[in-house]
């Protein structure tokens, strides 16, 4: 084993470097191949179903609806309603899911045997399914319908990754709790809570994100969010510009959800610096 080695693989020798040098130059090679395609194939007139030809993609004409002021408008309303929502939901879902993993960690089976149901019941319902149920019975209205819905399948999630995080902590931690004075209840909230949450932050932001890109469901209940948005804008202005709508679209949920992203990471970065 050389100096260079690892404890769980040896350092690739001279072949190893050369064939992985080739193998990323392939890969590189391959997509810029596929870029250049993608690219080539937006450049050319479209062929309509009827065999009529259509301005290309990228042609200018296609993005002038961009230029105009009140598309953004109904953009940004459209990205404030979905952001809206889920941040509701994301508050909603925090506390359920605590709520929920103290319930399936009770001792008293009358309280952990139908939270455990429950649980279980809402992790396995499809949250489309949840969100026209709630809006069809309980007429709560487009908003309240795909925020309850998130809200209780998030929160389902969630509160199983915290379980799972308070029983990867060990009883010491809790017996230490209990040994300066603390009530059971009290322990775990102002203890193992804590631990249990930093331990777990990255599964709670990648639920988030999941439930930040479940808004866009509301679009089937009758929620003006930003997928309805661009659905609207590109029946009002025509065929031709359904790429353009869509593809801002996407552009914006991506910069949300990086965005969220971000977050989630500087977050578990200052956990992390205190926890050192």
């Amino acid at each position: 084993m050389t100096a260079q080695a690892t404890v769980l693989y040896d350092a690739p020798g001279p072949k190893a470097r050369t064939r992985s040098r080739l193998i990323s130059v392939v890969g590189i090679l391959a997509l810029l191949g596929l870029l250049g395609w993608i690219v080539y194939r937006l450049s050319i007139p479209q062929v309509a179903a009827n065999g009529a030809e259509t301005l290309p993609i990228l042609a200018p004409e296609r993005w002038e609806p961009l230029g105009d002021v009140r598309v953004w408008e109904q953009i940004a309303r459209g990205v404030g309603a979905t952001l809206a929502a889920a941040l509701v939901a994301m508050v909603g879902a925090l506390i359920l899911a605590v709520l929920l993993a103290f319930g399936r960690l009770a001792t008293n089976p009358l309280i952990r045997v139908p939270v455990t149901v429950v649980l279980e019941f809402f992790r396995g319902m499809p949250v489309l399914l949840m969100m026209l149920f709630i809006l069809l019975v309980a007429s709560t209205g487009a908003f309240w319908a795909v925020v309850i819905a998130l809200v209780v399948y998030n929160g389902s999630i969630l509160g199983e990754a915290l379980r799972a995080g308070i029983i990867s902590l060990g009883k010491g931690q809790r017996e230490a709790g209990l040994s300066i004075g603390l009530t059971p209840t009290r322990t775990r909230l102002l203890i193992e809570l804590p631990q249990a949450f930093t331990q777990m932050l990255p599964i709670i932001m990648a639920q988030l994100v999941v439930l930040l890109k479940d808004t866009s469901l509301g679009y089937i209940v009758g929620y003006y969010e930003l997928l309805r948005t661009v659905t609207n804008l590109s029946t009002f202005f025509g065929n031709q510009y359904q790429f353009t709508f869509w593809f801002v679209g996407a552009a914006v949920y991506l910069v949300i959800n990086l965005l969220v992203s971000m977050l989630g990471r500087r977050a578990a970065r200052v956990v992390e610096a205190k926890r050192a």
